[in-house]
C-alpha cells in the first residue's frame, strides 16, 4: 500500500475522483489513518469514503467502484414481507423506533452472526465514532420492537438528502427487512433518492439494490448534499410501513 495516503488528524482526503485508486492492488482504497480523528467521519461521508477495517488493523477508508444502492421506489416488498407488515401493524404490542436507544442497535448489530464471517467490521472505535456522529444529528437508528424486546433494526448515516446505510440485524424472521422498509418509505416521503449500500451483496440485490458507477455515486452525492428538507429529529413510527400495502 506504499501510494495510499497515512492521513493526519487534519489531513484532507483524496479526491476519489481525481485519485480513485491510489494502488491498483487494492481497488477502492483511497486512505489509511492510525484512528478516526474527530471530525474526520464526517468529512470521509461528504466525500463518498466510509471506513471498513478489523481490530488491529489501521483504519482503511474506502470508496468502492461500483457503488451498492439502493433506489427507495425500488426496494422489492414481496408478498412475503406484506404479510409480516400487515400482522406488525395489527398487533400493538410491536413498534418501529427511532433513534431511541442507538448504542442498542449499533452493538446488536456488531454482535449479529453472519454467514461466512468471523467476527465484526463494527469496532469499539467505530462504535464511538458513530455515536458521536448520532449526538450530532447524523446517524440513526431504526428498532424494530416486540413486547419490549430489540428484535431487528439498522442505523445509517444522512447527509443533507443522502443516506448510507451501515449495517442491519435481526433476531426474527424478517425484522431488519422491516427496518429498511420503514427507511425506504420514509425516504420516499422526503425525496430521499438513493440509500447507499457500499458493498455489493446478494442479500442487498434480492431486495432491490443494485451497482452504480463510483462517478454516477459521487455526482448524485454532491447534488444530494445540497438538500434542505429533511427536519431534525427524525419522527416516525410503524404505521409508515402503510407505504407498501
Amino acid at each position: 500500500m506504499s501510494n495510499i495516503a497515512w492521513l493526519g488528524a487534519q489531513d484532507p482526503f483524496p479526491n476519489p475522483l481525481l485519485s480513485p485508486d491510489p494502488d491498483p492492488s487494492v481497488p477502492g482504497l483511497v486512505a489509511v489513518s492510525e484512528r478516526i480523528y474527530p471530525g474526520q467521519l464526517s468529512r470521509a461521508y461528504q466525500m463518498g469514503i466510509f471506513p471498513w477495517y478489523s481490530d488491529n488493523q489501521p483504519v482503511l477508508w474506502w470508496s468502492p467502484n461500483p457503488r451498492m444502492v439502493l433506489k427507495p421506489a425500488d426496494f422489492k416488498c414481496h408478498e412475503s414481507l406484506k404479510k409480516t407488515i400487515r400482522n406488525f401493524l395489527n398487533d400493538p404490542r410491536k413498534s418501529v423506533e427511532v433513534d431511541h436507544d442507538f448504542a442498542a442497535v449499533v452493538r446488536s448489530c456488531a454482535t449479529a452472526r453472519r454467514k461466512d464471517q468471523d467476527g465484526t467490521w463494527i469496532t469499539h472505535e467505530i462504535m464511538d465514532a458513530y455515536t458521536k456522529l448520532h449526538d450530532e444529528g447524523h446517524a440513526h437508528s431504526i428498532a424494530i420492537v416486540d413486547h419490549g424486546q430489540l428484535i431487528g433494526g439498522l442505523y445509517c448515516v444522512a447527509f443533507g438528502g443522502m443516506v448510507f446505510g451501515e449495517s442491519m440485524f435481526s433476531h426474527q424472521t424478517d425484522a431488519s427487512k422491516l427496518a429498511l422498509a420503514a427507511l425506504c418509505a420514509w425516504c420516499t416521503e422526503h425525496a430521499i433518492a438513493m440509500i447507499d449500500c457500499q458493498q455489493e451483496t446478494a442479500h442487498l440485490r434480492s431486495l432491490g439494490a443494485a451497482p452504480l458507477s463510483r462517478e454516477v455515486f459521487l455526482n448524485h452525492l454532491h447534488n444530494a448534499l445540497k438538500q434542505t428538507n429533511i427536519e431534525l429529529p427524525w419522527t416516525f413510527n410503524k404505521e409508515i410501513l402503510s407505504h407498501w400495502l
